[in-house]
C-alpha cells in the first residue's frame, strides 16, 4: 500500500525543520579542528556550575521515574515570577510546548497566523494538526501586526508572535501589541514566544508576564536553552490562564522532563550570577560585532537577541563553506528566504573576535 494512503493526511507534504549543523556533523566531513558553533544560538559560556553539580548529584537516581508534574521546578518558577503554579506547564523544550499548543487547540481546517520568516516549527505543528498556516511578510524585518490582524477571521485559532523574532532578532513594541490584542476576536489565542526575551535591552519591548498576570487570552513560551545554557537537556515552560494551561496538560506526556533536566533547571534558575554573566556576554558581544561590521560596511539587522542577522550581500551558502574552513559554523539564510543573509550567534568575546578575523580573511580585508 502506498505511504500516501497509510500516513496521516498532509504529513508527507510537511517540510521538516532542519536545525543548524552540529560540531559532530561538520567534524565528520571537515575533520577535527578547534570548532566554534555560531549557528544555533546556544549559550557559549556553558551551563551554570550549580546546574552541573545538581546533575552529578542526581545521577544516582536515574533508575527512578521523574516526578511527572515537575512540582519542585514549577514551584520555583512560580515563586520567581510571582504567578500561581496553576498558570505554569513544563515540558521537554519550547518545541514540544508548541506541538502541545497545536494539539490542544488547532482543529483540521482552522488557521494559524504567523510572521514570515519566523520559527518554522509553528508551520510544522499547524500542518501536523491539519490546520492552515497563514504567513504574513515582515515589515522592516519586524512583525507587521497590522497586516497580521487583517488575516484574522472566523477560522483563525492561534496567532504566533516570536519576540524577539527568530531569525531577525527584532521586537514589537508594547503599544503595537496592546493595539493588536485590543482588536482580536475572543476565539483567538495569542502565543508569545519569548525564548530570547532575556537578552532584550529595548525598554519598550513587552513582557509576556504582564499579560499573564492580567489573565489575557495568551500563552507565553520560555526556555532553559538560551540564557540558562541547558539546550542539551531540552526543558522549557509555558505560562497562561489556568483554563488554557489545563488544555495543555490534557495533551502532555506523562513524563516529558527527565530527572536530570528538572534538577538542573532548578539550580540554573537560582544561579543569578551565571544569568547576569550570560546576558552581559551577549550585550557586550553585540556592541563589538556591530562596531566591526560597521567598519567593514557589512549591513545587518539590529538585534535584541543573542544572534545577529547579517546581510553578506553574497551567497551565504558559499560563505558558510568558507567559514567551515576556518572552523566556524554559521546558519545560512536560504532556509528563511534570505539567500545573502546568515544568522550568527553572539558568543564569548574570543568567539566573536575569531568570527571577525575569519570574515576579514574571507573578504580579503
Amino acid at each position: 500500500m502506498k505511504m500516501e494512503t497509510l500516513a496521516r493526511k498532509g504529513i508527507l507534504r510537511i517540510t521538516s525543520y532542519v536545525p543548524g549543523r552540529s560540531i559532530e556533523e561538520v567534524q565528520k566531513e571537515f575533520g577535527a579542528k578547534r570548532w566554534v558553533k555560531l549557528a544555533s544560538n546556544e549559550n557559549l559560556l556553558g551551563p551554570s556550575p550549580k546546574a552541573v553539580a545538581a546533575i552529578q548529584k542526581e545521577l544516582l537516581h536515574i533508575h527512578l521515574y521523574p516526578e511527572g508534574p515537575c512540582t519542585i521546578l514549577r514551584k520555583a518558577i512560580a515563586e520567581k515570577l510571582a504567578v500561581p503554579e496553576g498558570r505554569i506547564v513544563i515540558s521537554n523544550g519550547a518545541d514540544n510546548l508548541i506541538l502541545m499548543i497545536a494539539s490542544a487547540f488547532v482543529n483540521g481546517g482552522e488557521e494559524v497566523v504567523m510572521a514570515d520568516p519566523t520559527f518554522p516549527v509553528y508551520t510544522n505543528v499547524t500542518q501536523i494538526m491539519g490546520g492552515k498556516p497563514i504567513k504574513v511578510k515582515l515589515r522592516d524585518f519586524t512583525h507587521d501586526l497590522e497586516a497580521m490582524f487583517k488575516k484574522v477571521n472566523r477560522k483563525t485559532k492561534l496567532v504566533f508572535i516570536c519576540n524577539p523574532n527568530n531569525p531577525t532578532g527584532t521586537t514589537i513594541s508594547i503599544k503595537a501589541l496592546n493595539d493588536f490584542l485590543s482588536k482580536l476576536p475572543r476565539h483567538v489565542i495569542v502565543v508569545l514566544d519569548e525564548a530570547y526575551g532575556d537578552f532584550v535591552e529595548e525598554v519598550f519591548c513587552p513582557d509576556g508576564l504582564d499579560y499573564i498576570k492580567a489573565r489575557k487570552q495568551m500563552i507565553v513560551l520560555r526556555t532553559f536553552s538560551k540564557v540558562y545554557g541547558l539546550a542539551g537537556l531540552r526543558i522549557g515552560y509555558a505560562l497562561g490562564r489556568e483554563d488554557l494551561i489545563h488544555c495543555l496538560y490534557q495533551v502532555r506526556d506523562p513524563f516529558p522532563v527527565h530527572r536530570i533536566a528538572q534538577v538542573a533547571a532548578v539550580a540554573a534558575l537560582n544561579d543569578k550570577d551565571h544569568v547576569l554573566r550570560s546576558i552581559q556576554c551577549v550585550h557586550e558581544g553585540r556592541r563589538y560585532l556591530y562596531k566591526e561590521l560597521d567598519k567593514m560596511g557589512i549591513p545587518y539587522v539590529p538585534s535584541q537577541a543573542n544572534f545577529i542577522f547579517i546581510d553578506f550581500e553574497k551567497n551565504s551558502e558559499e560563505l558558510f563553506l568558507n567559514f567551515l574552513k576556518e572552523g566556524i559554523i554559521i546558519r545560512p539564510g536560504k532556509v528563511w528566504g534570505y539567500p545573502t543573509f546568515a544568522r550568527v550567534t553572539i558568543g564569548r568575546m574570543e568567539d566573536n573576535q575569531r568570527f571577525i578575523r575569519a570574515l576579514k580573511k574571507i573578504y580579503g580585508r
